[in-house]
């Protein structure tokens, strides 16, 4: 079967699933087993709604933690639709931060699009018809292209993980990305691979270069979709924006506070959040005085019937989540 990619991707993706049924296979109804999954592997026993057992040692959720998901959305602006049509947008970016309000400590862990996952699907007229393993990306397209669509990335991020809580969520469209470095200023990064030199002979590994407004959307979202797991070599780029975007951000506002609520105030037409400005400023007095750190859910790319597809590898990331996330119980 051909493997040529096309920019329709989530529609080709739902037309998968109607043939799929056709043939007899259907949308699966998938049980609920990521629920508590550490605790189910053999080495693991559940003591308590939030206490875990992982290789003999009890742990606990950490309850100082708030947990954000932020997406970035293939849309250039915000789609106004109705849950069921699979016309929302698909959520390119994916990362969730979570921030130790007693320890003062940010963690960023990147998603891959590409995740396969349990996400709710929805029928055309908006009914559920409950959870199937598909890319985390479409789980956000599935909605009204505003709070239900993060909504419903939320829940498919939170069972990811094993149903850890997120508090808050923040989806931008396309055009968001010159005002981010309009807003800060310019600043530069390095390119970490060649993914982007067919587009650009001047995006060679290694090179340094200065990211504006004008090119910002270029290097954060370009890729070769004839080119297998080319997302994967994307959100490498997207780290190295981030991590860059960050350090100008602290640089600003130790200079000058207002920077947040300036940079908040220019997204909300490309924005969809239900995080407060407040909240976004508290984050960013932590980044700046605190520590930070980032990783990304442990897996590989492989390749799909239809696309490619990022496989989880369970035993490292129940070790990354309850690194993240819990603390040995007392």
């Amino acid at each position: 079967m051909s493997r040529r990619k096309t920019k329709q991707k989530l529609i080709l993706a739902v037309a998968a699933c109607i043939v799929a049924a056709a043939a007899g296979v259907g949308i699966r109804q998938y049980q609920h087993n990521k629920k508590m999954a550490i605790s189910q592997t053999g080495e693991g026993t559940s003591s308590s709604g939030k206490d875990i057992v992982w290789n003999g040692q009890t742990y606990t959720y950490n309850e100082h933690l708030s947990n954000y998901l932020f997406l970035g959305i293939d849309n250039r602006e915000i789609k106004d639709t109705q849950t069921g049509q699979t016309d929302a947008g698909q959520s390119d970016s994916l990362y969730l931060i979570s921030w130790d309000r007693v320890e003062n400590t940010l963690t960023r862990v990147n998603i891959p699009r590409d995740t396969m996952t349990e996400i709710e699907v929805f029928s055309m007229n908006g009914n559920s018809m409950g959870l199937s393993e598909d890319h985390i990306s479409l789980a956000y397209g599935f909605g009204d292209g505003k709070h239900e669509s993060c909504k419903l990335s939320k829940e498919a991020v939170s069972r990811l993980f094993y149903d850890v809580p997120i508090q808050g969520y923040c989806s931008i469209s396309m055009d968001a990305l010159p005002v981010l470095t309009e807003t800060v200023g310019e600043f530069t990064v390095t390119v970490p691979n060649d993914s982007l030199e067919t587009a650009n002979p001047d995006y060679k590994k290694g090179t340094t270069i200065t990211l504006t407004k004008d090119n910002t959307e270029q290097f954060v979202r370009y890729r070769d979709v004839e080119t297998s797991q080319s997302a994967l070599s994307r959100m490498e780029r997207q780290e190295v924006f981030l991590d860059a975007f960050g350090k100008k951000v602290k640089e600003r506002f130790s200079q000058n506070p207002q920077v947040v609520t300036e940079l908040y105030e220019n997204l909300q037409p490309y924005m969809v959040t239900n995080i407060s400005n407040d909240q976004f400023v508290k984050l960013m007095e932590s980044a700046d005085t605190g520590t930070n750190d980032q990783w990304t859910i442990p897996g590989k790319g492989v390749e799909g019937d239809y696309y490619d597809e990022y496989h989880v590898d369970d035993d490292a990331f129940k070790e990354k989540v309850i690194e993240t996330f819990y603390v040995e119980a007392k």
